[in-house]
Order: C-alpha cells, then structure tokens, then sequence
C-alpha cells in the first residue's frame, strides 16, 4: 500500500500540484576579433558568480528587447544586433533572498555588440569581461548553458 501511495504522489499528484517554471530572458552578448568570437560576461550580485546579463521579461517589449534592456542595465551595452528568436535555453533555480526558491528557464538571444559604454545603470554592483566562448562555459553552472557557449 504505501510503495502505490509513494507512486501516486510521484506520478500523479506532484506533477499536477508543480508550478510551471517562470520565464526569464538572456543577452548572450558577443563581438569578432582577430581570434574569434567573444562573449560578454557579468558577474551576479549575490554571489559574483559569472553568468550572461538577463532578467525578467519588461512590461510592454518582446523576448529580444527585454534581453536588450538587461544587457544595457548590467553590462552597459548600448547599441547591438539582436536574434529575433531564442538560440537556445537553460533552466535554474533561482534562490530567494526570504529563503524560497523557484524554478526558472531562461530564453536566450544573441547579441552582437556594436557599442559598449561604461557608464551604465550596474556598473558598480558587476564585473564584466570579454572571453573565449570556451572559457565562458567552464565558468558557469548550468550545463545548457554550457553548451550553448560551447557551440558558439
């Protein structure tokens, strides 16, 4: 009895009870050299963990724009090209400052960088730096993500 119980809350009741994850929106921002591509890291906040610039979706602009306005907010890009549809996605867990956590999964555009500036609305609360998309991926956690840069 208790082993179906077990199975019925894991395969029924759980999955109907679990809320669908929430959506952000990623710049992957990028520029060509000499040597190839480069990708435009951030650091967070919280942890100065390097990831890309993203956030939640802004009230009245699409999927790339609302990846724009993050990359301008916490990288200080202020003018670049960028995809219309995603390039791919990874999903996380978010953490709360009151303790409460939730799952995530982020679109992710791509965003060729046509000007940069240093004066921008985080530009004391982040690092940023351009590198290798090889050394990128070592650098941050989540595995989609991972792949994504490695592809690049």
């Amino acid at each position: 009895m208790t082993s179906t119980l077990i199975r019925a809350w894991e395969e029924i009741l759980k999955p109907m009870l679990k809320r669908p994850n929430r959506l952000q929106v990623a710049a992957l921002c990028y520029r060509t050299g000499a040597d190839g591509k480069e990708v435009l890291m951030i650091t967070s906040r919280g942890t100065g963990r390097w990831i890309l610039p993203k956030g939640w979706p802004v009230d009245g602009k699409d999927g790339p724009d609302s990846a724009l306005q993050e990359a301008w907010e916490e990288a200080g890009v202020s003018a670049a090209r960028i995809s219309e549809k995603p390039i791919g996605e990874y999903n996380y867990t978010k953490y709360h400052d009151n303790g409460t956590e939730e799952p995530v999964t982020t679109l992710i555009f791509s965003a060729e960088v046509e000007q940069l500036t240093d004066d921008y609305p985080e530009s004391a609360e982040r690092n940023r730096q351009w590198m290798r998309p090889e050394e990128a991926a070592t650098l941050v956690h989540e595995p989609q993500l991972q792949d994504v840069l490695r592809q690049l």
